[in-house]
């Protein structure tokens, strides 16, 4: 990703439902979610998610395609995958042993672990 795709990325997620938005289409998966239950989950009018979702996808961040009468937006995770390559390039001056660990809990964190059950 490119400084300048980057900044259009950024610009469209310094705002708070953009953001908003944004995590729940990442948490919903490629089934993506239609734009009704996103005003809804949001809490904001159809008009209001409408206007998010088109800078949304101004910026490259969501995808959006039909399905009967509504219209699915889904992440576009190749893209958030560059927006995090692009904050990422450089990491730790040459070394990525460093950034490794803590990027590997990002995504998909471990479970937590069990608890031994103490022994009256």
């Amino acid at each position: 990703m490119k400084a300048g795709q980057a900044q259009i990325a950024f610009a469209a997620l310094s705002q708070e439902t953009r953001l908003r938005i944004v995590r729940m289409l990442v948490k919903a998966g490629p089934e993506g979610m239609a734009a009704g239950s996103l005003a809804e989950a949001a809490g904001v009018s159809a008009s209001n998610v409408s206007f998010h979702l088109k800078d949304l996808e101004h910026a490259g961040l969501i995808n959006a395609r039909r399905d009967a009468r509504s219209i699915i937006y889904s992440a576009d995770y190749k893209a958030l995958r560059g927006l995090i390559e692009f904050l990422m390039k450089d990491c730790c001056a040459g070394h990525p042993d460093i950034c490794v660990p803590a990027l590997a809990d990002v995504c998909c964190p471990p479970p937590p672990a069990k608890r031994k059950r103490a022994h009256a």
